[in-house]
């Protein structure tokens, strides 16, 4: 029996799906979304603002700000209420209306840029109105989830070493690649641990993260439109970058089986199977990165009018898996 009177004391952290029957490789799926808050993000959050406190960076009258997509602001606002701090969410048009409700109902305030910066896009616009609202109190404290080192740390204390203990004969660790705090965080871990274990990023078409023109990008979590501060690229053997079309297809794909997952996910496991199909040898062992669970997609990956507008009919294809969620 597990009992807990604050959230952050939760936090599955040793779940694995295998996905073979999906895939035909020996590919192990580690679930991330089983806590409060939904997500991976809950490790980067909790480090990130515990990190602030150990630095004497937050009082009473302290408003969190930080700019996100969806995911880490709905786990600032739960670590945010656990902890008694106020914080403000800075999204984009991209983030979708329930992630922003989830965020409020937390206590939260949610500001959405809708205007790109005409150099670095919506993220370089919600990056913009941070420094604007920093500028403008001292109340205002930006955790900076993209350059900030207790971001990797999180993940080189915890994600790293759960991975180790149940695949102590890992061969290839596939990482998404958002802020890259994960990546650098599992890297580092396994670089220390094992050299021999193959690190590979997996990465959206459009992002700018490992070179490459910026293009558009519906499905928010990975991808960035900025070259990620944290990112050492030499500790990375490879790079999967997966269309968007090819997101939707793995995240149906997997709802078929009875898991629904969220778009970084379907990233993942779409560039993990194209990667394994290419260089995939009998008896290699592969674990892959889910960062989310698929709730918060139902009106987006999930909705087949969305994917229908966004990516047209050649996406859905004759899969009768792939419904609208908003008729159900």
């Amino acid at each position: 029996m597990t009992i807990i009177s604050d959230p952050l004391q939760y936090n599955e952290d040793e779940l694995f799906v295998d996905l073979r029957a999906m895939t035909g490789h020996a590919l192990y799926l580690k679930c991330e979304g089983f806590n409060f808050a939904g997500s991976i993000k809950l490790k980067a959050a909790r480090g990130m603002v515990e990190a602030a406190e150990r630095d004497g960076l937050l009082n009473q009258w302290s408003v969190l700000v930080e700019s996100s997509s969806g995911n880490l602001g709905v786990a600032l606002a739960m670590v945010a209420a656990s902890k008694g701090y106020r914080f403000l969410c800075v999204t984009d048009s991209r983030c979708n209306e329930t992630t922003r409700r989830l965020i409020r109902t937390l206590g939260s305030d949610v500001h959405t840029v809708t205007d790109p910066n005409p150099v670095t896009g919506l993220l370089g616009a919600r990056i913009d109105h941070i420094q604007r609202l920093c500028a403008s109190s001292p109340r205002y404290v930006w955790l900076d989830q993209y350059a900030n080192p207790a971001n990797w740390r999180a993940h080189h204390r915890t994600t790293a070493p759960a991975i180790a203990r149940e695949f102590p004969e890992l061969d290839v660790l596939f990482v998404g690649a958002g802020t890259t705090g994960t990546l650098m965080g599992c890297a580092r871990w396994f670089r220390w641990w094992n050299p021999d274990v193959r690190i590979v990023a997996v990465d959206a078409v459009g992002s700018v993260s490992f070179g490459g023109p910026a293009s558009r990008r519906l499905i928010p979590g990975l991808g960035m439109s900025v070259p990620p501060p944290q990112l050492d690229a030499s500790l990375v053997d490879d790079v999967v970058r997966v269309e968007e079309e090819d997101t939707v297809r793995a995240c149906h794909r997997l709802a078929t089986r009875g898991f629904l997952f969220g778009g970084s996910t379907g990233t993942v496991v779409s560039g993990a199977t194209a990667w394994l199909d290419r260089y995939g040898t009998p008896g290699l062992t592969a674990v892959a990165i889910a960062p989310d669970m698929g709730e918060r997609y139902l009106d987006t990956v999930y909705s087949r009018s969305w994917v229908l507008e966004h990516y047209g009919e050649a996406v859905l294809g004759r899969d009768p898996s792939v419904v609208d969620a908003r008729s159900a």
